[in-house]
């Protein structure tokens, strides 16, 4: 079963438990903490090694878009380690909603992909490539998350779960 379905099917369930308990939440979590950890090993080792040998303009665009990669990361981490506060009640609800906590650096981390990322290294074309998805699939579920707070019940929310998911 693709992750698309699978994320579907967890969050059907979802109804009465709260999101950060749930199977999609730990599996979201584990893989924003471990592309955390991945992504900073790769640019404090063999990754400074690739971008020094990097031509002057290949360079440049390793440099903002290693930026790129990490904004992204530590934005979905933000956000993540606020839903596991909120769930293990070291934050309150309430706080956790404010805009301040909101996934932030959207310009940033949906920009990109202009250049051609091709006279990049692989292992940074692949970090590029997992950090964009793991940011887009937070942002979906921040969305999901703040309009279902709009108290519209189980059934509404249910169904703005499958209109951005899909039915």
């Amino acid at each position: 079963m693709p992750l698309a379905e699978m994320d579907e099917t967890v969050l059907a369930a979802i109804t009465g438990q709260p999101f950060a308990g749930s199977a999609l939440f730990d599996r979201t979590f584990e893989e924003g903490m471990s592309l955390v950890e991945e992504a900073a090993r790769y640019f404090d080792g063999r990754g400074r090694e690739e971008a020094q040998q990097l031509p002057k303009a290949a360079a440049m665009l390793y440099s903002s878009e290693s930026l790129r990669v990490t904004t992204r990361l530590m934005q979905a981490a933000s956000w993540l380690l606020v839903q596991r506060a909120v769930h293990e009640g070291d934050m309150a609800a309430e706080d956790a909603a404010d805009d301040r906590y909101r996934l932030g650096s959207k310009d940033i981390c949906f920009g990109g992909g202009k250049e051609d990322t091709a006279i990049l290294p692989r292992t940074l074309r692949t970090l590029l490539a997992r950090s964009d998805s793991l940011y887009r699939r937070v942002a979906r579920l921040e969305e999901v998350l703040r309009n279902s707070g709009r108290n519209i019940g189980v059934h509404g929310q249910l169904a703005q779960l499958q209109e951005t998911f899909g039915a």
